[in-house]
């Protein structure tokens, strides 16, 4: 089966073809259009086809990840949106809750106050009440004024609802009537209901989700409509399957009606190719370290599982969501990342960037401002006319000159100001990573570091001996891992119910109940995408808390009839887990089910191999001398520098650094004191031997 995945990043946008039968593979890059991303996916997609010399029409899935909805939440770019919620409860979107951000800080940003999803005027109240335990109803619902709140938010121009009742998740009834009448009184407009995006308790979560799906419902509405259209021109026939925050793919429908679902699109498939990589290369404790032209996005996969978020970590620019989502840890870190001094002086690397457009100067495009990519070009780490295998010439004079002139505000040389420019960088980055591991009692030195993305491998050795890591995974196409992650995963779906059982009074009907009916809700949603039920298989979970705890964890729930004594097991794993997350565990204490979850997974067409390694020698791998700078023991000083053609390194024969390995969609830096290998799975494995 042919199938493409296509990932968009901020400067380039990332494509691979892999016909699953023939065991073909192509890889291809194209820059990214900020000002309208499917007009670089549609090039991209066109130039691939014809480098695989198949037709369009013959693709069976192109498997996208995007950063629309990601983007409009990060730059504010959000549809003008109103809610209509209870009587009384106007401003929890503004209210919160008692927790801080900073405990101790009293100028510190709160996104929900400063900058809010759905303005105050929006924001309208209407009559009735459901009430806990089981969503009777205490007040019935004022539809009346609900059409009016409808025709008066019309009349405001708005252009997506966003309908919250309090304990929604217990009964729907309220909101899906409500939801309705707005359709009724605004045809075509996008209505959503905080029950259907996220059917759990906490109301302040909840409607912020429900508040920013409706947000950037419109934007991402006209995205894939547009997408799946030029496809269509193309002749491409085939499943538009989108990734999705959750580590899995869902259809072009299913995340029009649930945007919320493409939060961290594209992040989500590079820790998936990083962990299938991993696989490859049978390592199984990975840190995902994927660099691109404007952030470094961190994973963390230990015995082969990737974290997930909780309710107390999962928000997106500030604001809190109630979705599943793998934990990936994001810094303004890249390629285009400008130096500049701040307001204090100080010597800064990041968050801005330039972006594909002007992008760095190297690139020859306008750029003025002195980047990471033009410091490596300074210090001879990236080769002028090898750059995206020579589809790309360098402006070496012009990143002299960006940095030159940025050394000169320093009072350096260039080579100074150029390696301060990398080590910075690499620190930001280390510190990014010592705060998913180290901080939470993880030991990064037990792990390997994939370093992947355009950048990732320039700098992972670097970065893996700050924190004395001591092997770097270098895939065998690093820029186009997250791409190639896309192709590897299922069509994922979750469901979610609130249940609130203490251990001491448990109700198993209850909970067998529910199981039941998540899992029948899902297996309609299959049906509805054509995936034969044979296809589908489904997993359970449980968040599970003290009795008197704010926060809960996830343990896995086994498939079956739930007995006395499988429920006593999953109690002794969350006491274990606790114990794990915490440091300690509470053995004596009550134990309370907070939610019951199912996650579904339909089996599509999947990325299983690479094609085998060709290898060669490290003579004919040899392209030439190039003079590289590096600092070693303290010292700043340049290398003559093998450079080789990655594609024609010998098999499992280890070099040692100090080396520049070249190939069409990143470059790898061996530093001194460094030995690296091709490993059979395609992957070069550094070994870092004394500190840098």
């Amino acid at each position: 089966m042919k199938i493409i995945g296509v990932d968009v990043g901020g400067t380039f946008t990332d494509l691979v073809y892999s016909d699953t039968t023939a065991g073909d593979l192509v890889i291809h890059k194209v820059s990214t259009t900020p000002d309208d991303p499917s007009r670089g996916v549609m090039q991209g997609v066109t130039e691939l086809c014809a480098l695989a010399a198949v037709a369009p029409a013959d693709v069976s899935y192109v498997f996208h990840g995007t950063t629309t909805a990601t983007n409009a939440v990060l730059e504010n770019k959000l549809a003008k949106a109103g809610m209509i919620t209870n009587e009384g409860f106007r401003d929890i979107l503004h209210i919160g809750r008692h927790q801080r951000v900073e405990h101790y800080s009293i100028q510190q940003e709160l996104p929900w106050q400063n900058r809010p999803l759905i303005a105050r005027e929006y924001r309208k109240t209407v009559a009735g009440r459901l009430a806990p335990p089981t969503g009777e109803e205490l007040a019935p619902l004022d539809e009346a004024a609900v059409r009016q709140a409808a025709r008066e938010l019309k009349a405001e121009g708005i252009e997506a609802v966003a309908v919250c009742f309090l304990f929604s998740y217990l009964n729907p009834a309220h909101e899906l009537r409500a939801k309705a009448i707005v359709e009724e009184e605004i045809p075509g407009i996008f209505v959503t209901t905080s029950a259907f995006i996220s059917p759990q308790f906490r109301e302040f979560e909840r409607f912020t989700t429900a508040a920013l799906a409706a947000c950037i419902g419109p934007k991402v509405d006209r995205y894939i409509e547009n997408l799946e259209g030029a496809l269509r021109e193309i002749g491409m026939v085939g499943e538009l399957r989108i990734m999705a925050s959750n580590g899995g793919v869902a259809t072009a429908r299913m995340v029009t009606e649930k945007p919320a679902l493409t939060l961290q699109s594209g992040l989500a498939a590079g820790v998936l190719g990083g962990g299938w990589i991993g696989k490859l290369a049978e390592r199984d404790n990975l840190i995902t370290f994927d660099i691109g032209g404007t952030s470094a996005d961190i994973g963390i996969i230990s015995g082969g599982r990737y974290s997930e978020t909780d309710s107390r970590s999962t928000s997106i620019a500030g604001f809190p969501l109630l979705m599943p989502m793998i934990d990936i840890h994001t810094i303004g870190a890249g390629g285009g990342s400008i130096a500049h001094l701040d307001r204090g002086g100080a010597f800064r690397v990041g968050p801005q960037s330039a972006g594909a457009v002007p992008g760095p100067a190297a690139y020859g495009r306008g750029g003025t401002a002195p980047t990471v990519t033009d410091a490596n070009v300074v210090l001879g780490r990236l080769d002028p006319n090898d750059f995206l295998g020579g589809g790309m010439k360098l402006d070496v004079a012009a990143s002299q000159k960006v940095i030159a002139d940025f050394a000169a505000q320093l009072g350096m040389s260039a080579w100074e100001a150029a390696e301060g420019v990398l080590t910075i960088l690499n620190a930001n980055m280390a510190n990014a990573i010592r705060s998913r591991t180290v901080q939470k009692g993880i030991d990064p030195r037990t792990f390997s570091l994939v370093a992947m993305g355009g950048a990732g491998p320039l700098h992972g050795a670097e970065v893996a001996s700050m924190l004395s890591i001591p092997e770097v995974l270098v895939p065998p196409y690093p820029g186009i891992t997250s791409a190639m992650g896309l192709l590897t995963t299922d069509l994922k779906y979750d469901a979610i119910r609130t249940q609130f059982q203490t251990s001491d009074r448990l109700d198993i009907a209850r909970m067998e109940g529910d199981f039941a009916g998540m899992e029948a809700e899902l297996a309609a949603r299959y049906e509805a995408d054509k995936v034969p039920a044979a296809d589908v298989h489904y997993a359970r979970s449980g968040d599970l808390r003290y009795v008197g705890q704010g926060y809960e964890l996830k343990i896995d729930i086994p498939s079956g009839a739930l007995t006395t004594e499988m429920v006593t097991r999953i109690f002794a794993d969350f006491h274990k887990a606790h114990a794990a997350e915490y440091g300690h565990a509470f053995e004596d204490s009550l134990i309370e089910i907070v939610n019951l979850r199912v996650s579904g997974a339909g089996s599509l067409p999947k990325l299983t191999e690479l094609p085998p390694v060709r290898g060669g020698s490290i003579e004919q791998a040899k392209v030439r001398v190039n003079p590289c700078v590096f600092r070693v023991g303290g010292e700043l000083k340049s290398y003559d520098t093998p450079v080789y053609n990655r594609a024609d390194l010998p098999l499992d024969k280890p070099f040692e650094g100090p080396a520049i390995l070249l190939q069409k969609d990143s470059t790898t830096i061996v530093p001194p004191h460094a030995t690296a290998r091709v490993h059979v799975s395609g992957s070069i494995l550094i070994t870092l031997g004394a500190a840098q």
